[in-house]
């Protein structure tokens, strides 16, 4: 059978042949191409057959990792001629299917959280290590990945800005954590930092300097990392150097010619004063510092080497003579030639930090600008790429996403010079051509506008949500206010007349009125509701329409209280001013008023309306002595479906005063609640007056 399956499989056909049989049933079955018939496979393994298959590595991201997972035994079958990425993933993959079976073979008790620590330098180099620290640590259970950058307390090291923002948002893309501390010694830095935070790994590149210079920061590290696991990992960066800012062309070779010409002057004017030795030699020193100031490290040495040459042939005994009689004359010009290389490094290097840390401070304050006039900006994006335009002078930028423009900012016209912030989002600028200073900076501003633009894509969707939420919530209130609302005074109405109507009942004349007026207040009762809520939608949709004419306060307030269980005490000077309202929804909004104060006030007490005229407005007074309301929740009773203390909805749908101050405020005015003097509330309803 065996070699049955070996022949249909060398003919190329997709087949299923039992190996084995019992009662009939096959036990074992080989399956040719798994990425094809994976379906059938995983068929085959529910009813309890043992499959044999086989799969090429380029299939493997066809077939669900779940089936790819069911398998007890993986065999991979090493073929050299295959191209060398594919066989790298194929080791990959099964390397961490062996991690997983190990994994599962330990349990529970043996699992271990991982916290993998990836130390960034602000190189380039450091999206391949992020990349590296997180496979790393996708490979261990629930691991942690933490990028940390260590900043030299010295001020002395220059990361670039753009690279730390951008590896900033990769790590935390990749589900990390982004630190960063301050030290002298780096190595030291990250080792005290991994023990810190309990790390198990810690990923380096390999180190840019040269084997000359000094040990790596790697070495260092794994040094005195103890039980920390330390993966250095290479990359394109390493061994190239970091060095500074070099000078200019034009300096180096003002250096040079204050070679050429001054060590000849020098030497002519010191053989003309027939000065000693040490002057003359003090002399060549002083031109030798100066060189280092104007053309750097190489002119000087050149210049140390010249004077030393000069020196032993004009002005050391004997003369003309490259050699040197006195030993104490050969100790001075050795030290000569020491001293002006060590004040030539020294001046070289002290002139490179100033340059370097003038344009740290010119980087600075252009982001400081660029950052204040974004966060006082109401449109952060707009106001970021009008700044980049006007500090670099360029005519038009525009942020990209995706290759679509998102903003943009001045003439978007000529070529334009592209600054990648990350995969998906780019800078385009337009005019002159980028510095290459210009351009670090840009590199920076482009990361931080990837930033800004995926947090305001954010914010959007969140407000999007927000408003959802609370349009839900408000939906939610309705429908459970208006439910009872609704069915109480239509269980009445129906009530009522399905009692009249009955034939088997006859009823008395008083009885019959009495079941008309219960089903009339029913009606009344939803009427009314239904009036509210189409009140409501108007004012959040702002079509409600207003008939604004003079208005007698005091007949507006009688005709409202017409219908109030008890009696209403007015306080109403003589003379006041008609209020400009609508009759009708002034007449609403007092009901509500008075028919809320009534339920408030305790038996026997009396609800009170006052008014006076107060400049170019009239102000009602209603006014309760009733339990009520804190401070703290006197904003939450003008809200829709709220009733302050109501649990049960049974005393309307909470639409009073909601809509007394939205009617209030649609007619120009203003309803506000303050504390009854002796307890209680008492609500003021602001009007302007009628010229």
């Amino acid at each position: 059978m065996l070699e049955e399956v070996g022949r249909r499989r060398s003919r190329g056909t997709d087949v299923a042949v039992g190996l084995d049989h019992v009662d009939g049933s096959p036990q074992v079955v080989a399956v040719d191409g798994l990425a094809r018939h994976w379906r059938e496979v995983e068929r085959l393994l529910d009813a309890g057959v043992t499959v044999l298959s086989t799969i090429d590595m380029r299939d493997v991201a066809s077939v669900p990792d779940a089936v790819l997972r069911r398998a007890e035994q993986i065999e991979l079958v090493d073929d050299e001629a295959v191209a060398p990425e594919l066989r790298e993933r194929a080791m990959l993959w099964l390397a961490d299917r062996v991690d997983e079976g190990l994994a599962a073979y330990r349990g529970p008790s043996w699992e271990v959280r991982e916290k993998v620590v990836v130390a960034l330098t602000g190189g380039p180099e450091g999206d391949t290590l992020i990349r590296r620290a997180s496979r790393i640590a996708a490979r261990g259970r629930g691991a942690d990945l933490l990028a940390v950058h260590v900043v030299r307390a010295d001020g002395l090291a220059e990361p670039d800005p753009a690279h730390l923002s951008r590896q900033r948002l990769l790590v935390e893309e990749l589900g990390g954590s982004y630190h960063q501390i301050v030290g002298d010694n780096v190595a030291a830095a990250l080792l005290d930092f991994a023990r810190g935070v309990n790390a198990t790994q810690l990923v380096l590149g390999a180190s840019r300097r040269g084997w000359l210079l000094s040990r790596g920061v790697g070495a260092a590290t794994i040094a005195g990392s103890g039980p920390i696991d330390v993966h250095l990992v290479t990359h394109e960066q390493a061994r190239r150097g970091r060095h500074g800012r070099g000078l200019t062309a034009r300096r180096r070779l003002s250096g040079l010619a204050l070679v050429v010409c001054g060590l000849p002057a020098l030497t002519a004017g010191l053989l003309w004063a027939d000065l000693s030795l040490p002057t003359d030699i003090l002399a060549f020193l002083v031109l030798t510092v100066a060189v280092a100031l104007v053309g750097g490290l190489a002119p000087a040495l050149l210049a140390a080497v010249a004077a030393f040459l000069l020196l032993n042939y004009f002005f050391t005994p004997p003369t003309h003579r490259l050699t040197v009689a006195d030993r104490e004359n050969l100790f001075a010009l050795s030290a000569f030639v020491l001293v002006a290389a060590a004040v030539a490094t020294v001046v070289d290097l002290a002139a490179r930090r100033t340059r370097e840390a003038a344009a740290a401070s010119a980087e600075a304050r252009t982001l400081s600008t660029l950052a204040g006039s974004v966060l006082h900006g109401d449109r952060p994006l707009l106001a970021l790429l009008e700044r980049v335009r006007e500090s670099f002078a360029l005519s038009g930028a525009a942020l990209l996403l995706d290759g679509r423009v998102v903003v943009s900012a001045g003439a978007l016209d000529g070529t334009p010079t592209p600054v990648v912030a990350d995969d998906q989002v780019a800078l385009q600028l337009y005019g002159h051509p980028l510095r290459p200073e210009d351009r670090r900076l840009i590199e920076a501003f482009a990361a931080h506008a990837a930033i800004a633009l995926r947090q305001e894509h954010l914010a959007a969707q969140a407000a999007e949500a927000a408003a959802l939420a609370e349009v839900d919530k408000l939906r939610t209130a309705l429908l459970s206010a208006v439910s009872h609302d609704l069915r109480t005074p239509l269980a009445a109405a129906k009530a009522a007349v399905g009692s009249l109507r009955s034939p088997d009942v006859s009823f008395s004349r008083s009885d019959r009125e009495e079941l008309l007026a219960t089903a009339e207040e029913s009606l009344d009762k939803l009427t009314r509701l239904v009036t509210n809520l189409l009140d409501m939608s108007r004012l959040q949709a702002g079509a409600l329409a207003l008939s604004l004419q003079p208005v007698d306060v005091l007949d507006a307030v009688t005709l409202a209280g017409a219908d109030l269980p008890g009696p209403v005490r007015l306080d109403v000077p003589d003379g006041l001013p008609p209020v400009s309202a609508d009759p009708a929804l002034l007449d609403r909004i007092l009901a509500n008023l008075l028919e809320n104060a009534f339920r408030h006030t305790p038996p026997g007490g009396e609800v009170t309306v006052t008014a006076l005229t107060v400049d170019s407005t009239v102000q009602l007074h209603v006014i309760d002595h009733g339990p009520g309301v804190p401070p703290e929740d006197r904003d939450r009773i003008f809200q829709p479906f709220q009733r302050l203390g109501d649990r049960d909805n049974t005393t309307g749908v909470g639409l009073g005063l909601a809509l007394s101050r939205g009617l209030a405020e649609a007619m120009g005015g203003t309803l506000t609640p303050h504390d009854t003097h002796g307890g209680g509330l008492t609500m003021t309803l602001t009007l302007h007056r009628t010229a």
